[in-house]
């Protein structure tokens, strides 16, 4: 079965358990479910004269807090355009349950999927389950949070495509990741993840990195100014082994 089927597939399965685990509460009055919390991001860039081009990123991402359940919810796109020639076209998307033990451990379940046109993939999917523990956090919504876990990678190559190690496109992984949030002050706040993926059969590696600043000009508006750079150490012959972006965008958050 194609992998973005079993992610689908993850989610619906997970769903249920999601919501009779937050429903089993032996007070017998129905646990208070938190609002959603969502934000989408708009980012547009325009050139002409010597060099026109157009450059349009979307992302959306929805939290959820249940009583036992933290759910994250992302899906992103990009496009650009130069001289009447597409160079960029991407979509992604990834889910995550998070079943916390406590106010800081949670043992997480996370799928993700990636079709990039320019990858030398058809897609890039994964699925991973762990253990993770938000060991530092304040108040003021400031964390670090530090998981690892164990899964499954799933690149499958465009077709007329090659790699020097097609086992590294398929394989069972080791899953390390960080994410901190500091708050700057009541307006600014600075983010970082760090994702990284090791394949068993091999030691075919995929990390990524992302760094962004965000400050508010209102309330549910802000400016966002984002660095990501990801690294694979095999790729399809011909592609780079690190990809880098940098962007300005403007959240809305709801």
């Amino acid at each position: 079965m194609p992998l973005k089927h079993s992610l689908l597939a993850l989610a619906l399965l997970s769903a249920p358990l999601v919501f009779a685990a937050d429903t089993d509460n032996t007070s017998g009055t129905p646990p208070k479910i938190e609002p959603w919390k969502a934000s989408v991001e708009l980012g547009f860039l325009m050139n002409s004269g010597n060099t026109n081009s157009t450059n349009f990123n979307t992302k959306v991402n929805a939290t959820q807090d249940l009583l036992h359940w933290r759910n994250n919810y992302s899906l992103a796109s990009q496009y650009t355009r130069s001289d009447d020639q597409k160079t960029a076209e991407n979509y992604n998307g990834s889910i995550e349950g998070n079943y916390k033990f406590n106010d800081s451990e949670f043992w997480y379940i996370r799928g993700g999927y990636k079709k990039d046109l320019f990858s030398g993939y058809d897609f890039q999917s994964n699925v991973a389950t762990g253990y993770g523990d938000r060991f530092w956090q304040l108040k003021d919504g400031s964390y670090l949070e530090a998981s690892a876990g164990l899964g499954y990678r799933y690149n499958k190559l465009a077709e007329g495509a090659t790699t020097s190690d097609i086992g590294a496109a398929q394989t069972p992984i080791i899953r390390f990741a960080l994410t901190g949030q500091k708050q700057l002050s009541t307006n600014a706040v600075f983010i970082q993840t760090l994702d990284s993926s090791i394949g068993t059969k091999d030691g075919s590696s995929i990390s990524k990195s992302v760094s962004s600043l965000q400050a508010n000009i209102r309330n549910d508006l802000a400016m966002k100014l984002s660095y990501s750079a990801e690294y694979s150490s095999t790729v399809p012959t011909g592609k780079e082994h690190t990809d880098t972006e940098t962007s300005v965008t403007l959240l809305y958050s709801f």
